[in-house]
């Protein structure tokens, strides 16, 4: 029989055939695919003729079309579905990927093409766009090694197996981590919990096979346990867990790969001529160096620190009225937050859910897309990769844009967090290509016959990663190298948080928030009071993400350390953290960080683009409609359709005129300099 994974894709809309897919065809598949591969980049090293853009990086761009394929799916699953075959698959797979691109990036005879194109491309008659992709491709060789001499390139090869390697077990230990642990709940352990977190807990218990109620270390569970629970032990029991993922168990600790990843991490960069990881990982980003980081970080910690401080003396009062004569502690936070919002908004988690419904939500933000950018959605019934995803055709007009498959609901073989990914990217290299995205959610399942609901954190995720889909689904251009999300890390994030805007609207929310059970609307005075709540509790929230961020550029900023907590504590005393409030990824569980290379030395960026979001939605609210038609067309011609076509601030400039200053995001975030 033929492998799924590498026979034509007759499916509709080419979707991979996942109900023909099995474990064991990903290792011929990758076999397979990595000779095509090899095998495509050598005859482009070894053609006789002269180098052209259409013979070196139009064909660099197509030779990995196989293992691209394959690698969609394989990652897609290992991160949505994953078991133990697939796990042991990724750990055996991750060090041969890496050392397929160490051979492909050092190739000499590949590189001197593209540096002969380079040298030549003011007589190549070239398109701004393949300008742009020789620009990367050649960046891309030289950030990668081909430069040095053969010992360098042996000694680096090595450092990135190696970091393939620990990359892939520090989130695999965290993965088991968040699947294993759980805290059963009976009698009186329920105190104070809402039916809503009641039928989460069973729900979570049901999936283990288990009966009653548990906790377990996913966010959509363990965060309103700490919010509504009235047991301060299992509070501080869950909460102690929660914060040392990735160190519950000493066979599987992180932190001993933390040390090892930083090392080699400063090796890498001193390789390659540069003093720091941080100088060399922020050298093509928005932000250019470690000190224009710190300098926005810092910008924002002082008023954040100084409004969590005032918080802090508020929840301590609360805890008084409790007859706890005892420091406010990480795990009291949220839950005397929780009561204090009620006090100051008459908020009420338990009142505001049922007016969320995942569906309507998810109608909400199509719909906008809708109004925004022409998009529509029609629902398939096809084959997915798990029972709980969703697919629709995306499309324009008459024209089809691409797929969107959501994937909602927390389980045991999932990995924690939300995301957005693809299977396939948008090109038109070789004809029209569009994109299937995948967005990936971990709400807590509801109970069988009854309605999803989310909190409006849980609304706002769903926006978010929804942006990230509009980024792919509406991408256009030639090149899969300047595709969708390709883009600076500092500025990917930018549509996603820009698109949340529109959930907190009246428009929004007036004709979306339905009540579950009656589908009366959200009443305008709940509406209003959640909207007037919006920046409650954002002294914590930017604390615990600020620390964070600034620890991760201490990290990489300077010679590596050995010893990563001590480091950590260190950082933290500098800033003054606040003792009730813990990073929100501490160093074991940083997957951001050090599960791959994606935002090391960059966690930063989420605050980098939102200086640019809350800029980009004043362009809304400036033209008077928050679906004002120009504003949307010059969104989509110059951010959302260009991908990473040109530089990240000449596209944000062609967009809005300048570049803005940190004051936007403070008074968004209703924080004072």
């Amino acid at each position: 029989m033929p492998n799924p994974l590498t026979a034509p894709w007759d499916t509709r809309f080419e979707l991979p055939p996942f109900d023909a897919i099995r474990p064991e065809h990903f290792p011929p598949a990758f076999d397979q695919a990595l000779d095509e591969a090899r095998a495509a980049y050598a005859a482009i090293a070894v053609n006789p003729e002269a180098p052209s853009f259409a013979n070196t990086i139009a064909a660099m761009e197509r030779a990995d079309k196989l293992l691209d394929r394959v690698a969609g799916v394989f990652f897609n699953l290992a991160g949505t579905d994953t078991s133990p075959e697939i796990r042991k698959q990724q750990t055996a797979l991750s060090p041969r990927l890496s050392a397929f691109q160490s051979d492909v990036m050092t190739d000499q005879r590949l590189f001197a093409r593209v540096d002969d194109l380079w040298a030549r491309k003011d007589a190549l008659g070239l398109m701004p766009e393949q300008e742009r992709v020789l620009m990367l491709t050649r960046r891309a060789f030289v950030r990668a090694g081909a430069q040095l001499d053969d010992a360098g390139r042996a000694r680096l090869k090595a450092v990135m197996g190696r970091l393939a390697e620990l990359g892939t077990a520090f989130g695999q230990n965290l993965q088991q981590d968040e699947e294993e642990w759980l805290m059963p709940l009976t009698g009186d352990d329920l105190d104070g919990l809402p039916d809503f977190v009641r039928s989460a807990a069973r729900g979570a218990a049901a999936e283990r096979g288990r009966e009653g109620h548990v906790v377990t270390l996913s966010r959509s569970l363990i965060v309103p346990f700490l919010q509504f629970s009235k047991r301060r032990d299992l509070r501080e029991k869950a909460f102690a867990a929660w914060t040392a993922r990735g160190a519950l168990h000493d066979a599987r600790a992180n932190l001993p790969l933390v040390a090892e990843i930083l090392k080699l991490r400063e090796e890498r960069a001193r390789l390659l001529g540069y003093g720091d990881f941080a100088s060399y990982k922020l050298e093509t980003q928005m932000a250019k160096t470690p000190e224009a980081v710190r300098e926005l970080l810092m910008a924002v910690w002082a008023p954040a620190r100084a409004q969590a401080q005032r918080d802090a003396g508020k929840l301590e009062a609360l805890m008084r009225e409790d007859g706890i004569n005892d420091d406010l502690r990480p795990w009291d936070w949220r839950h005397y937050a929780t009561i204090l919002q009620q006090r100051e908004h008459n908020i009420d988690e338990a009142e505001v859910k049922p007016y969320l419904q995942l569906d309507n939500m998810r109608q909400a933000a199509f719909d906008c897309a809708g109004k925004l950018f022409g998009l529509s959605f029609e629902k398939l019934d096809v084959p997915l990769h798990h029972p709980d995803a969703q697919a629709w055709e995306v499309r324009k007009g008459d024209r089809h844009m691409g797929v969107f498959i959501a994937d909602d609901f927390n389980r045991a073989s999932k990995r924690s967090g939300a995301w957005c990914s693809g299977f396939r990217d948008q090109s038109k290299l070789d004809g029209e290509v569009r994109p299937i995205v995948l967005n990936v959610c971990n709400f807590a399942k509801p109970e069988a016959g009854q309605p999803a609901l989310l909190t409006f954190d849980d609304a706002r995720t769903l926006f978010h990663e929804f942006g990230h889909a509009l980024h792919l689904l509406l991408s256009d251009v030639t090149y899969p190298t300047v595709s969708g999300t390709s883009v600076a890390r500092d500025f990917v994030e930018l549509p996603s948080q820009l698109y949340e805007h529109w959930l907190s609207t009246p428009q929004v929310l007036g004709g979306y928030a339905r009540h579950a059970e009656t589908g009366a609307p959200m009443p305008d005075d709940l509406r209003d009071r959640l909207l007037a709540a919006e920046n409650f509790d954002q002294g914590f929230a930017t604390v615990e993400y600020t620390a964070s961020a600034l620890v991760d550029l201490a990290f990489h900023t300077g010679p590596a350390t050995d010893a990563p907590m001590a480091r950590q504590q260190q950082v933290l005393q500098e800033l003054g953290m606040p003792e009730a409030i813990v990073m929100r990824h501490a160093t074991p569980h940083f997957a951001h960080v050090f599960s791959g290379d994606g935002y090391s030395a960059g966690y930063y960026s989420y605050m980098w683009s939102e200086v640019m979001d809350a800029d980009a939605f004043a362009a809304f609210d400036e033209a008077g409609d928050i679906f004002d038609p120009a504003t949307a067309q010059a969104l989509e011609r110059h951010i959302l359709s260009a991908g990473g076509s040109a530089e990240a601030e000449a596209l944000y400039t062609a967009f809005r005129g300048k570049m803005p200053g940190v004051a936007a995001l403070l008074k968004q975030r209703g924080l004072t300099a």
